[in-house]
């Protein structure tokens, strides 16, 4: 695969930093830095496009994402994404004749900041739908928020079960992948190819305990057996603690992080010589090829992953849509870096969920709040075919939990030339076989 925009040598640096300084800027590694009110609420309706829309009212559509903080690289892809699906869709003529306009606010990760900002979008800037969220305890805590004012809550990345089962709600949609999904898709071939015995090492908060759950659950069912599981808080700099108490006859470490937690673990864990005891496997998040990868490079060799996206063209995603989508999130991603940053799941997610939100607002003539019983009768059950709106290809939004099955994909790193490191596909899942039952019931 082409190698677009640098591999930036600092991108460890800029990880473990902890934070996001006006200073540095987006790019394969680096978190954008930009002036807090630049970054911490964004509108946008592409100015050529005012005019071919004459006077008619702007449909609006807002999310939070983390703009700052330890999340704030991810945040900044989730957002580009959002970008490039608003002006594709207003240059295509916007929905049932009217424009899109976008606005994001910045939750910094933390619940209490996403649920004051998720009221503002809401009460103050009277948005018509929500598409945005990145971070599950702060998707969780906002649910409510849409639920009471009966505004559809399309999500963008937070994978936290719950969120599709015990807490589930009419107004709360996930058009993307979930960790029961995930395990059913790869536990097979954790156990039947890798190992029998598994430790589980994950981020202690409720998008990893989720995932360790489903996990847990997936190995058992596929014959094998989980020895031993451990959290750790989200952002902790040095896992060496942790991880030097991890010991035992086992066959591999399943690894469950994100963002600059996925470089450390990987990092720290590599320096501690586990790698050498133990094959390191876990959730794609932990080895993002954008982001992680050009910090972790030869640390991460071997790992095997899973995701719903890999910035690929080549076998089942080397199509002429996803390289429309690859080409333009890479030209997108300009605006916050010079040398451009590779598309992600983060923006892959977003995109395609703002997309989901399009297709039923069109197919049910929305309007605005007042025809959001429509819309949500317009998403259930809804399904998509492979194309420039959904790039990775088919899925499912289910009726009876509004939850998403998409294709899955298993992976190794690999090191293809000088200093490179990138994902080799190993398996392609398509999501039929990825079905697991409805835990949900609506009120």
């Amino acid at each position: 695969m082409q190698q677009h925009g640098r591999d930036l040598t600092s991108a460890e640096d800029i990880w473990t930093s902890g934070r996001v300084t006006r200073r540095r800027f987006v790019g394969l590694g680096a978190v954008a830095t930009v002036a807090a009110g630049a970054l911490g609420s964004t509108l946008l309706i592409p100015p050529p496009w005012r005019q071919a829309f004459g006077a008619e009212k702007a449909i609006k559509v807002g999310g939070i994402q983390p703009l700052t903080g330890p999340a704030a690289a991810g945040g900044l892809m989730a957002k580009v994404g959002q970008e490039v699906a608003i002006d594709r869709i207003n240059k295509m003529g916007g929905i049932n004749g009217r424009p899109l306009e976008l606005v994001v606010e910045d939750s910094e990760g933390k619940p209490a900041v996403g649920i004051r900002k998720t009221r503002k979008l809401i009460e103050r800037d009277q948005i018509d739908a929500g598409q945005g969220g990145f971070m599950s305890n702060v998707c969780i805590a906002c649910m409510p928020e849409y639920q009471r004012a009966r505004v559809v809550n399309m999500i963008g990345v937070c994978l936290d079960t719950t969120i599709t089962t015990s807490k589930c709600d009419r107004y709360t949609f996930r058009p993307f992948d979930f960790a029961p999904a995930q395990a059913v898709a790869f536990s097979p071939y954790l156990v039947n190819q890798v190992g029998k015995k598994w430790y589980i090492v994950y981020v202690d908060y409720a998008w990893g305990q989720s995932t360790r759950d489903a996990y847990r659950e997936g190995i058992h069912k596929n014959g094998g057996e989980v020895v031993g599981t451990m959290g750790i808080p989200f952002g902790t700099a040095d896992m060496v603690p942790f991880l030097t108490q991890i010991k035992g006859d086992f066959d591999g470490l399943f690894l469950i992080f994100f963002g600059k937690d996925g470089v450390t673990i990987i990092t720290q864990a590599y320096n501690l010589g586990l790698h050498t005891r133990y094959r390191l496997a876990g959730d794609g998040a932990v080895v993002v090829a954008g982001t992680n990868l050009p910090a972790q490079k030869e640390k991460a060799l071997g790992f095997i992953g899973i995701d719903r996206y890999l910035p690929l063209l080549e076998g089942s995603l080397n199509t002429p849509h996803h390289k429309a989508f690859f080409d333009a999130v890479f030209a997108h991603s300009k605006k916050y870096d010079p040398n451009g940053i590779l598309p992600d799941r983060y923006s892959q997610s977003n995109y395609e969920a703002m997309n989901v939100l399009k297709t039923g607002m069109e197919t049910c003539g929305f309007r605005g709040r007042e025809d959001t019983e429509k819309l949500i009768e317009a998403l259930e059950g809804l399904q998509v075919r492979a194309g420039e709106d959904f790039p990775t290809g088919d899925k499912l939004l289910r009726k009876e939990d509004h939850q998403a099955f998409t294709n899955e994909y298993l992976f190794d790193v690999v090191k293809e030339e000088s200093d490179i490191y990138k994902p080799h596909v190993l398996k392609v899942v398509p999501w039929q076989d990825t079905i697991v039952p409805p835990a949900c019931h609506f009120a």
